[in-house]
């Protein structure tokens, strides 16, 4: 005769055991999901269920391969709710029968038929083959869709980004996520700010693509240097190049330029700027825009080049027109190739040539022919504040 000490210990040890049978059970039901509503308040105690202590949880798929493991200090399974109900949850989540992220949380429902596991309170999800770290306050774990969803104060960290945002949805065979409103990503190199909606990032190809209307914000020694924006956009970490489509425009802090065109493409590593769209490009301080078919801008360098139908405009409605021009930003130089046509409004003048150079600020243009006889090469000086005409 065992003494009731020793009784209950025998029914301890069944205890794993009897848990994992009826989450079999539990698994293979034919009967419709139930749904869970975390907030709802407790069932009456017409609720049959049982509670068990140190206990792992288990749920395969059809073929045999783990979809998760999860060890709990204690599992209570409710029949009513055809759910079971762990503390302290720590464990692991399967793809393939590969482990894809290792979980930790304070509470997890088992929905019935193994197609949910749901983590609440202080998440922390780590992606052993990305490095990726979810944080939020509740994981919904959906296997057979290959989902994976953080909500509710989510943020992810990693080597090269760090994000918060709404909710972020991670496919875990195609390595991943998909971060939803109020999308804050903070990359490490580029040191950039990106602001959206909807941000999708590509782990292993290291991109971020967006498809609504986000701002970048680029910082040196904690300070925002440029600033681009657009609708649509995609920043390759790797080769540290942002692009930018659909009224996309890049203001630089040094020099004071302001970027305008429907595709930038922008080298934050070598500060190279392009665009193989019309583009606009505005000096904030000379008051001069220049607008062409094609342009590139190297910032370090301060020299911009422009193609196809460039038309320079200075503050005083005065042009330079061209099929090429060279903009040298800190010289206040412009140098002018083919089809040049000069124009200024006070004195009216207007002149022809092959080429031109000058300062179209003060009006200080040299426009040059070929020695045909209809080019010729004029020095154009202002007149003086004040001067009697």
């Amino acid at each position: 005769m065992l003494n009731p000490q020793e009784k209950k210990n025998g029914n301890l040890l069944y205890l794993p055991y009897i848990l994992l049978l009826i989450i079999g059970l539990f698994s293979c039901s034919g009967k419709s999901d139930t749904k869970v509503n975390p907030s709802a308040s407790p069932q009456s105690d017409t609720d049959s269920h049982l509670t068990f202590y140190g206990v792992d949880l288990e749920q395969f798929d059809e073929v045999g391969r783990p979809i998760w493991k999860v060890r709990a200090k204690q599992a209570k399974y409710t029949k009513e709710k055809e759910i079971a109900q762990a503390q302290s949850p720590d464990g692991e989540l399967y793809q393939d029968g590969k482990i894809v992220y290792r979980i930790k949380a304070q509470k997890a429902d088992i929905q019935q038929n193994g197609k949910q596991l749901l983590l609440r309170g202080n998440i922390l999800a780590t992606d052993p083959i990305n490095g990726v770290i979810l944080h939020g306050q509740e994981l919904e774990w959906l296997p057979q869709k290959d989902l994976l969803i953080v909500r509710n104060h989510f943020n992810g960290t990693h080597k090269q980004l760090q994000a918060v945002a709404d909710e972020a949805r991670v496919k875990t065979r195609a390595h991943y996520a998909e971060f939803f409103g109020h999308v804050v990503a903070n990359s490490a190199d580029p040191r950039l700010q990106i602001r959206t909606e909807h941000l999708i990032w590509q782990i292993q190809a290291q991109k971020l693509i967006g498809d609504r209307p986000v701002q970048i914000d680029n910082y040196k020694n904690n300070q925002v240097v440029n600033r681009a924006k657009g609708n649509a956009t995609e920043v390759d970490l790797k080769t540290k190049i942002a692009t930018l489509k659909q009224k996309a425009q890049l203001v630089l802090l040094d020099p004071p330029m302001q970027i305008t065109s429907d595709s930038i493409t922008w080298n934050t590593k070598t500060q190279i700027v392009n665009s193989d769209a019309p583009v606009r490009v505005y000096h904030q301080v000379d008051h001069i825009t220049v607008t062409g078919n094609r342009g590139r801008l190297f910032i370090p360098q301060n020299t911009a080049y422009l193609t196809g139908n460039v038309d320079a405009i200075g503050e005083r409605h005065q042009s330079l027109k061209s099929n090429n021009l060279t903009w040298y930003l800190n010289k206040k130089l412009l140098e002018a190739q083919g089809n040049v046509i000069y124009h200024q409004v006070n004195p009216l003048l207007n002149f022809t040539g092959e080429t031109a150079t000058g300062n179209l600020q003060n009006e200080h243009i040299l426009v040059n022919g070929r020695n045909t006889p209809n080019r010729v090469v004029t020095v154009i000086i202002p007149q003086q504040v004040g001067q009697k005409k």
